[in-house]
């Protein structure tokens, strides 16, 4: 008698088991299918609706759900800076608080590129993050983050060759660095940019998103800095008849036809 009633204890305790390891399951796949709903929502927020602040709200609900997810982590890095590059930024405290949000930025790619080393998006976020603070600091003044820049975004061209955002950040830092001499780069370790490479990179992003008018727009600056006005202004031509893609394409059409204006006679 006494077997049996520790036969049945042990198929009750097994089937306890099951029962509980079946409903982990049930819950974390609930959990799952609720991550990849507020990642999708995020996304149709931030690149469909340009609602930033709503993308916000539904990657950090993600990320209480799943606290060390890549794909949320990278998400929330590219959502600080779409919000933080469109804060006002006329006095000391509302440029420090853009400041924060870039800075926040970085430290969720930062997060991103710990959870997934292998993954493209967290360098080409860490680039970008960087890339602003050292706009916004001057990048006369943030040599390493420009340089880090520089690393970053060919790190992720290296773990993925089709990432067109990573060739357009690799093509605005060798432009920007270019608007010093390069014998006043050279000591400090920037004689590496040259306007050939910050073409060649906006190009390639173009080839990879050539609906993408701020890319466009980039090039086109590039090849007017080189006198190469007939090329600049085929892709400003182009722009009008391209589809709004960013929360910005109507300010950079303006300058798109503002440029075209200007060079019209060269």
């Amino acid at each position: 008698m006494k077997k049996v009633s520790k036969y049945m204890f042990f198929i009750l305790f097994l089937g306890l088991c099951i029962s509980i390891s079946n409903v982990s399951a049930a819950v974390v796949a609930a959990d799952s299918n609720k991550v990849g709903q507020l990642i999708a929502g995020g996304d149709n927020f931030s690149e469909k609706l340009f609602d930033n602040q709503k993308a916000l709200d539904m990657f950090n609900e993600a990320l209480s759900l799943s606290p060390n997810d890549y794909e949320i982590l990278w998400r929330l890095s590219r959502t600080y800076v779409d919000i933080g590059e469109h804060l006002p930024n006329k006095t000391d405290v509302e440029k420090q608080k853009q400041l924060e949000y870039y800075e926040k930025s970085l430290d969720f790619a930062k997060k991103a590129i710990e959870a997934n080393p292998k993954g493209a998006m967290g360098y080409t976020r860490e680039a970008i993050a960087n890339g602003r603070i050292a706009l916004f600091r001057g990048i006369w003044d943030a040599l390493d983050l420009v340089k880090q820049t520089k690393a970053d975004c060919e790190k992720a061209i290296s773990l993925d060759p089709a990432n067109q955002g990573a060739y357009y950040v690799l093509g605005r830092t060798n432009a920007k660095v270019c608007e010093k001499p390069k014998f006043i780069r050279w000591p400090l370790g920037l004689g590496w940019a040259n306007m050939d490479d910050a073409i060649k990179n906006y190009e390639k992003s173009i080839e990879l998103r050539p609906n993408f008018i701020m890319y466009r727009l980039d090039c086109a600056r590039a090849y007017i800095e080189e006198d190469e006005y007939g090329k600049a202004r085929d892709h400003l031509i182009k722009i009008a008849s391209l589809p709004k893609e960013d929360e910005d394409d109507d300010v950079f059409r303006k300058e798109a036809l503002e440029l075209l204006d200007k060079i019209k006679d060269k």
